[in-house]
């Protein structure tokens, strides 16, 4: 999987491209929380690029948004393909995590 981090001024974009499954879960994971560590507070991820979703990307996407919680910051999800976008549905993580339809869309709602 290709994670491309873009930072802005108020806030950071991963975008991500291929599977994020157990095999990529972790290298997702850990690129995520050193820019939490390093003080960014609200980050989108765009799942233009994503084929696939596992619950091990599930769970990662669940520890950043209770991280950025306690430090009041945001998560907005977006530009997921309808497969992907199933998932969250499924697992009620579109009950509490905003998924928008494109980057610019989430850079509004941040």
């Amino acid at each position: 999987m290709d994670i491309i981090e873009t930072k802005h001024d108020t806030y950071s974009v991963f975008k991500l491209k291929g599977r994020l499954d157990s095999n990529t879960s972790t290298g997702f994971e850990q690129k995520l929380f050193e820019s939490i560590d390093s003080g960014a507070r609200k980050l989108i991820i765009d799942f233009e690029g994503l084929d696939y979703i596992s619950s091990a990307g599930l769970r990662v996407i669940l520890k950043a948004t209770k991280n950025l919680k306690t430090s009041e910051g945001k998560l907005v999800l977006c530009a997921m393909q309808d497969y992907v976008k199933e998932v969250f549905e499924i697992s009620g993580f579109d009950s509490f995590l905003p998924i928008e339809p494109s980057v610019e869309a989430a850079v509004h709602r941040l």
